[in-house]
């Protein structure tokens, strides 16, 4: 069983989402009890969407899942890491990862192009 784990005064883990073979960090969503449990249970990836108010299956609309490899999580038990196989892009935009905005030289810069389509993956 996981330790008692600090979830925020909505009941909310951050989770941060990583390549488990590349370290590549993917994004950050957010888990609840429920989220957390169906995770564990069938290793497909499984997220509180804050903006709908449900669970949120990666990839339940788009193809795009992460199968979970290992979960971890950080010294104070409020964030969780998932090592996870992802299949396709994690990012709405098209992008592999969420993170694809850098800050250089004084100015944002785009760091990586969609590889596909959004409007292939959500109609």
């Amino acid at each position: 069983m996981l330790p008692s784990l600090q979830f925020d005064q909505r009941g909310l883990l951050p989770a941060i989402a990583q390549q488990h073979d590349t370290g590549e960090v993917l994004m950050l969503a957010w888990m609840n009890q429920a989220a957390l449990e169906e995770t564990l249970a069938t290793g497909r990836v499984c997220y509180y969407s804050r903006s709908r108010r449900r669970l949120w299956r990666k990839g339940e609309t788009s193809g795009q899942t992460q199968r979970l490899v290992e979960l971890r999580y950080d010294c104070d038990a409020d964030t969780l890491l998932l090592l996870v196989d992802q299949t396709g892009v994690a990012c709405h935009t098209g992008r592999r990862s969420c993170f694809y905005t850098a800050w250089r030289d004084g100015a944002a810069a785009e760091i990586a192009a969609p590889t596909a389509n959004p409007a292939d993956l959500y109609g």
